[in-house]
């Protein structure tokens, strides 16, 4: 049996041309126990499966190619070779049998034991079936894929558990990336669960308030709604007690039209002449002055006259105690007189008015007062409550009137500021200066401003580097009512913006950045039109727009040019400011307009080399102004070429076609006569059938006998031949007519 079990064993093929037959050979046991440890030899023969006769140089070649197992013990014992050769050629593994019943009585072994300790031996089998088993032991792999995921769930699980809530603040607007990094999730978790609620968003996406809500609450976290005002409730101001107030100078904002004389005022209180230094002698900038007579400040703000200024003078009158409304005697009320008077009734500051030229032959300041009651101003002399004085800046008359009634002016008003506390104030203009970076012109309302204060004026940010007063002279700090000149913007402010000093630089960062996304916010706004408004603009046509870049010497005349060219503006021609900035014209500013197909106009400003060269060879207009008028006449003009012409037609003759020649390979020819006018040989014309046009074209060809004729005159006969038509008949008519196109003005 057990024969049969040896002989039904399937040996390993290792080719198609031999059978690996792996055989137990001990060798002589000797009945020695030492023998157990002893190093034992298996051999391997191979067999050629054809040939079955044994040979002894096959079995020597076989034995040569005999490789062995050895034990740990490192004793070598090799089988004799007689042994070998006595061996069964079918079975070498009947010599060490053992009779059937020492076989039962001998212990079952593990099957993954190599060796048999009782016996000896080393079995080949269960050193194969062995490795078989261990091989099993490796799990495939998607029993290691479950195992990975068991371990996933299992961690976030207790991830889960650990997590900790936390209450996060979600203002009206907050991306899924800031919401993530708030509640300290993944953004790929705030997204899933997004989708989860059916909101496709990525990371840079904004959320509403209410979304983000459920989103934080599905994760977890407890939520806080703010609103994102509510950052500036650290700039907000705050009464001030009685006993902390002190007596300032009063704020005065002189007013008035054009060349009544506001500057030539302000000149002879500050023994100055700041007229000279404007163009054309015009104000074109707003001034800011303080004077200091008997001890007693007055702080000046002349604002310009022109027509184009009057966000100027609106600022002017908005951060202003007292208004002195300048009227010229020989001159009375003019239209920028009256927008004065409503900017100081909308601001509600006093008015005093201030009567100049009176040294003028032709100087009537009655004529003033009555003019005024239009208005409903009524000065002290008709018996009302607005003060009037009537002065001459030039000859330096009564100036010393007009102080006093500022003076008494500002007794009334009990005006009081506390030097002793945090800055704040207004920017009355701004500018880019060489070598000194962003300035500002700041009127200090309240508090004291100090060398290394920081602060944030509109969307804009800094420190304090510089202080000066509008003499030049450098400050180490300012006081309320001090007009001043301030270095450390880190950009320009726009005029009107506050100006409030900040506890630390992270607060000044945050406000400056909030304003700064509102002002984007504001401006990237889409315009929604109805279907009413659309269908409008496609039947009337697209409007002709004329793009323009503006750069000014300061911030105030940029906005006062933008106003006034927008106001040119008609429903077929249109301006578009681009872009409007401070300082010299640079290179951007070129490929802007080199972009925007439109030109650059330049306010008492200046291209750089590199900027004018870059124009020279993209071709963009560069337009240099000082006065405002000029720049206003042109822009005007600009637009004028813009409009289309008016078309209008001029009918020149009218001739009758009496007799058609129809002449091979050529065509049909009118013989005609012309009843009036003139027939051209470049004229327009119409064929009238019935008082019916039924062509419009031009003349290929006039004759006059045999001869080509330019024109023929009422009274004669012409051949007539019509460029591309041929079906005249006798008794049509040729109406001949001319187009004018005239050009149209704004």
């Amino acid at each position: 049996m057990e024969k049969d079990k040896d002989n039904n064993k399937k040996p390993l093929k290792l080719s198609s041309s031999g059978r690996l037959q792996i055989r137990k050979n001990l060798g002589p046991s000797g009945g020695k126990k030492n023998n157990l440890g002893a190093k034992k030899t298996i051999q391997i023969v191979f067999r050629n499966k054809n040939n079955q006769q044994k040979s002894s140089s096959t079995t020597q070649s076989n034995f040569r190619g005999s490789s062995s197992f050895r034990s740990p013990t490192g004793i070598t014992k090799t089988a004799p070779l007689s042994n070998f050769f006595n061996q069964n050629n079918k079975n070498f593994s009947n010599k060490n049998k053992k009779p059937l019943d020492n076989k039962k009585n001998t212990p079952k072994k593990s099957t993954l034991k190599p060796q048999d300790e009782d016996l000896g031996k080393i079995n080949v089998n269960k050193i194969l079936e062995q490795e078989e088993q261990e091989f099993d032991k490796f799990p495939s792999l998607a029993k290691l894929k479950r195992a990975r995921e068991r371990e996933k769930l299992q961690a976030q699980s207790d991830l889960d558990k650990n997590k900790v809530g936390r209450e996060i603040t979600i203002p009206e607007i907050i991306t899924v990336q800031e919401l993530a990094n708030r509640m300290a999730e993944k953004t790929a978790d705030v997204v899933k669960t997004l989708m989860k609620m059916g909101v496709m968003a990525n990371a840079t996406q904004s959320l509403e308030a209410d979304t983000a809500e459920i989103v934080a609450t599905e994760l977890g976290h407890r939520v806080k709604l703010v609103n994102d005002d509510d950052i500036l409730k650290e700039i907000e101001d705050n009464e001030e007690g009685e006993e902390n107030l002190e007596k300032r100078p009063p704020v005065v904002t002189i007013m008035g039209h054009v060349d009544h004389g506001k500057t030539s005022i302000l000149d002879a209180f500050r023994r100055s002449n700041v007229v000279s230094g404007e163009a054309g002698g015009i104000t074109q900038h707003i001034g800011a002055y303080q004077i200091s007579n008997n001890d007693k400040k007055i702080t000046f703000i002349d604002t310009p006259g022109h027509a184009a200024f009057s966000n100027m003078r609106s600022r002017g009158s908005k951060t202003t105690d007292i208004i002195i409304l300048v009227v010229a005697a020989d001159d009375g009320l003019k239209p920028q007189t009256i927008e004065s008077i409503a900017h100081a009734k909308s601001a509600n500051v006093p008015i005093i008015v201030a009567i100049n030229k009176i040294d003028l032959p032709a100087a009537d300041p009655d004529k003033v007062r009555n003019e005024l009651l239009s208005q409903e101003i009524i000065v002290e002399k008709l018996s009302g409550d607005v003060l009037d004085v009537e002065i001459s800046a030039l000859k330096k008359i009564n100036l010393d009137k007009l102080e006093e009634a500022i003076h008494l002016q500002s007794d009334l008003l009990n005006l009081k500021a506390n030097p002793n506390r945090s800055c704040r104030g207004v920017i009355i203009e701004s500018k880019l200066e060489k070598g000194r970076g962003s300035v500002a012109t700041v009127l200090i309302q309240k508090g004291t401003l100090r060398i290394g204060d920081i602060f944030v004026s509109g969307s804009e940010w800094g420190k304090v580097k510089a202080i000066i007063n509008d003499r030049s002279v450098n400050l180490k700090e300012a006081h309320p009512s001090m007009p001043i000149e301030v270095l450390g913007f880190d950009a320009n402010p726009l005029a009107g913006d506050d100006f409030i000093v900040v506890d630390s630089e992270n607060t000044a960062r945050k406000i400056a950045e909030y304003r700064f996304n509102k002002k984007q916010i504001k401006k990237n706004k889409a315009i929604k039109t109805n279907v009413e408004e659309m269908f409008e603009q496609i039947s009337a046509g697209q409007a002709t727009s004329l793009p323009v870049i503006i750069k000014a010497d300061v911030q105030g005349s940029a906005e006062a040019i933008e106003s006034s060219i927008l106001k040119l503006s008609t429903d077929e021609v249109k301006t578009t400011v681009v872009h409007k900035g401070v300082g010299a014209i640079t290179e951007s500013d070129v490929a802007l307009a080199n972009s925007g197909k439109g030109f650059i106009v330049g306010f008492n400003v200046r291209a750089i080399p590199q900027a004018r060269d870059m124009a020279k060879r993209d071709g963009v207009d560069i337009k240099y102004y000082s006065i405002i008028y000029e720049l206003i006449d042109d822009i005007k003009n600009l637009l004028s070429g813009l409009l289309k012409p008016e078309i209008s037609e001029n009918i020149t003759g009218n001739v009758e076609i009496r007799e058609v020649f129809s002449i091979s390979k050529i065509g049909n020819i009118g013989g005609c006569f012309v009843k009036e006018g003139i027939i051209t040989r470049n004229a327009k014309i119409r064929i009238l059938r019935e008082n019916v046009v039924i062509h419009t074209g031009t003349i290929n060809s006039l004759k006059r006998f045999k001869e080509e004729v330019k024109e023929v005159k009422t009274g004669y006969e012409c051949g007539v031949m019509i460029e591309n038509f041929s079906d005249i008949k006798v008794n049509d008519i040729i109406e001949t007519f001319e187009v004018i196109e005239t050009t149209r003005k704004l």
